[in-house]
């Protein structure tokens, strides 16, 4: 008889991060990744569950392993017996830059174009007197990517051609993308200080 397939459980994947990465910064890009994939998911129609966990395992390997990020995640995802797929996404969204691996699914183009995105995200907020995702507009967003010194390390090129590869619009996929982390803005530390925690 054919072993049951093992589907992780967000708990797992959690575990999993956080055994990897100890670098706050690196599990609240986790947990944004994560909240903007169940957004656009659950917007779609799709399986809010899988994107969000493979959102949130993406840069498993980046903190110990950089050389061999993607590669290293694809080694530790087959040791844990993790499907094939979400194998596949997790590994896809470095093509072109760590990984010959291309974003086929609708769930792999999402997680190639916003992975970059988020990080404008944040830093838009950051650089906001509320230090808030919850004011940021997507002209702001657009007014920054326009920048090419502000948030430096934001590869844009990626951005555009994942937006082309979903056939969507970029200011959509800026929209999604700041609704998601609105939703787990308090998890990614960007409530800001409109709250009472001030």
């Amino acid at each position: 008889m054919e072993k049951e397939k093992y589907i992780p459980t967000r708990e797992d994947a959690l575990q999993l991060l956080k055994e990897y990465n100890q670098d706050d910064s690196l599990i609240k890009h986790g947990l944004a990744v994560e909240g903007v994939m169940r957004y656009i998911a659950r917007k779609e129609g799709e399986d809010e569950n899988k994107w969000g966990i493979i959102g949130l395992v993406h840069d498993l390997d980046y903190e110990k392993y950089p050389e061999q990020h993607c590669s290293k995640s694809r080694e530790i995802l087959k040791e844990k017996n993790w499907p094939e797929d979400y194998i596949h996404a997790v590994v896809s969204h470095g093509w072109g830059i760590c990984s010959d691996v291309k974003p086929e699914t609708r769930l792999e183009k999402t997680l190639y174009a916003i992975d970059e995105l988020t990080g404008l995200v944040v830093t838009t907020a950051l650089v906001r007197p509320s230090k808030s995702v919850m004011d940021v507009k997507v002209k702001s967003v657009k007014k920054k990517w326009k920048d090419k010194r502000f948030a430096a390390g934001v590869n844009r090129d990626i951005i555009q051609k994942g937006a082309e590869m979903l056939g969507t619009d970029l200011s959509e996929l800026i929209d999604d993308t700041i609704k998601g982390m609105q939703e787990i803005a308090d998890d990614i530390g960007l409530k800001g200080t409109s709250d009472s925690n001030g």
